[in-house]
């Protein structure tokens, strides 16, 4: 989408080609670069400021982490969201969280829970101010703060590599408010189950999470698929003699 890109900031420390990425993924992420949308270097370089090398490589990872899909003799275009992926990927996110749940519930400091419980009135802050953007990061930082609390760094590594794909999950979801609210009590649930030290309970509530944002996430699809289905009819009976 031509203009759907700002010029890099290049106050940060980091190497060129890692801001490229995360612009890029980032573009993704939030549906400013659309599914399906081809990527073209020359453009994207122009849109960010850079040269086309930092594009590239940056276009190169995100074909690795499953944001991007190569088509020989076409190029690169941004992987569309299929529910076969939705099912692979909340298969492995629910039994690594469940995990991971209860874990935490075996482990977790008291400074572990009061850090959680924090997290927790800040997302109960962004659900009332209906602030998506920061909502969508204190989702983040919460179950990484379950990740942490589980003590397992292998464990950590697995789920924190699986997020940046969840992250475009998340981001569609986390966009409405019922499902805001839902993921709120949910998340609430699962920390008394931590403190409580109810392992079983907590990695069982943990499951029940992940499998609820997957219905909320297939149930969005959906619709989308159904809207657009609509979209098309409509423009083939406007199209109609």
């Amino acid at each position: 989408m031509p203009g759907s890109l700002s010029p890099l900031k290049l106050d940060n420390y980091k190497p060129l080609r890692e801001l490229v990425f995360e612009a890029l993924r980032e573009a993704i992420i939030t549906g400013a670069l659309k599914p399906g949308e081809r990527l073209m270097e020359v453009q994207l370089a122009d849109e960010l400021g850079v040269s086309r090398t930092p594009v590239r490589e940056a276009i190169r990872k995100l074909e690795h982490e499953g944001f991007v899909v190569m088509i020989p003799r076409k190029g690169a275009y941004v992987a569309d969201i299929s529910l076969k992926d939705v099912v692979e990927i909340f298969d492995v996110r629910t039994a690594l969280e469940a995990l991971a749940a209860q874990l935490a519930a075996e482990r977790a400091s008291d400074e572990d829970l009061e850090r959680t419980e924090r997290i927790l009135v800040e997302y109960g802050e962004c659900v009332d101010s209906g602030d998506i953007a920061r909502l969508i990061e204190v989702d983040t930082r919460f179950h990484e703060a379950i990740y942490q609390m589980a003590g397992n760094s292998r464990l950590k590594q697995m789920l924190s590599l699986l997020g940046e794909q969840v992250m475009r999950y998340r981001t569609m979801t986390l966009s409405h408010k019922p499902r805001m609210r839902k993921a709120l009590e949910e998340h609430r649930r699962i920390v008394e189950a931590i403190a409580a030290r109810d392992a079983q309970r907590a990695a069982r509530l943990a499951r029940e999470h992940i499998e609820s944002a997957e219905h909320a996430l297939m149930a969005l699809m959906a619709a989308k698929g159904s809207d657009e289905a609509a979209g098309d009819e409509e423009s083939s009976d406007d199209g109609a003699l």
